[in-house]
């Protein structure tokens, strides 16, 4: 991007002070500079909003917690992935706490050498139907060769601009795709443009943990509630919650009534957001 520099001819130019215009130059210029360092710490975002449609799928007791060991409890069945199934959505996306849980290796990644920001960066190690996407924003987990058997999908990976050089390097040693965007965290919107945009992901579901589902929502990035409540309650202090995370202060988000379904004593409530 190239802006025109002004010329200024002498004390005057049309009748008005130098000094006066000089002055309202170096105030419209200040503004832009910081106008354009919000703009890249954004990640480039496009106001004008091109992601995937977006729908949080979740298992929960009746009080709404979520953690897997309990879940598996409260349904023998295999309904929650069927109804995933029917929810059309090929591309599915899980926070960091998710993934280290039940998909990555232990320990974490150590870095060799000095760390340099990654900056925004992305990488298509190929082109799928549907991908597996992780969040981790600065680049820790560790991964099996084989992510692809592991998730029945190729691994994409969303972390923001800190995460290192260094780590992406590992990542695509193990042809696992990226997105970096986002100075200060993940630019969750941005990234989610770049799913619709780069990778083709048109319908998304976004199955957990508490803490990515709260983010999501708070953002305005969930489309529609896909809740499945087990026959349980978990009732344990501490445990997450479907939706968690939110800061202190912000208003409930309305939802509007889709569906109800019963299968073998599990009920099935979709709601639609009403995002403004």
């Amino acid at each position: 991007m190239q802006q025109g520099r002004p010329h200024v001819n002498s004390s005057t130019v049309n009748g008005k002070n130098k000094n006066l215009i000089s002055g309202s130059f170096v105030r419209n210029l200040s503004m832009r500079v910081t106008e354009f360092s919000s703009y890249l710490c954004s990640g480039f975002k496009n106001k004008t909003e091109m992601r995937p449609y977006i729908i949080c799928h979740m298992m929960a007791s009746l009080d709404g917690r979520i953690d897997c060991e309990m879940t598996e409890q409260i349904d023998d069945t295999n309904h929650y992935y069927e109804a995933l199934a029917q929810l059309g959505c090929p591309s599915t996306l899980e926070g960091k706490t998710t993934l280290a849980m039940h998909y990555a290796q232990d320990g974490v990644f150590q870095q060799q050498r000095p760390h340099e920001d990654a900056g925004q960066q992305l990488y298509k190690a190929v082109e799928a139907a549907g991908y597996a996407i992780g969040v981790d924003t600065r680049g820790t987990l560790l991964w099996d060769d084989n992510t692809t058997e592991i998730f029945g999908r190729p691994l994409l990976m969303i972390l923001s601009e800190r995460a290192s050089q260094e780590y992406l390097d590992y990542l695509k040693s193990k042809h696992i795709s990226y997105i970096t965007t986002g100075c200060n965290g993940i630019e969750l919107p941005s990234a989610m443009e770049t799913l619709r945009s780069v990778f083709s992901v048109e319908r998304l579901a976004v199955v957990g943990g508490g803490n990515i589902n709260g983010s999501m929502l708070d953002l305005g990035l969930i489309d529609e509630v896909s809740m499945m409540y087990g026959y349980g309650i978990d009732g344990r202090g501490g445990m997450a919650a479907a939706f968690d995370g939110r800061p202190m202060g912000r208003k409930p988000v309305r939802l509007t009534f889709k569906s109800v379904e019963e299968q073998d004593g599990i009920v099935w409530i979709r709601y639609q957001v009403n995002n403004k």
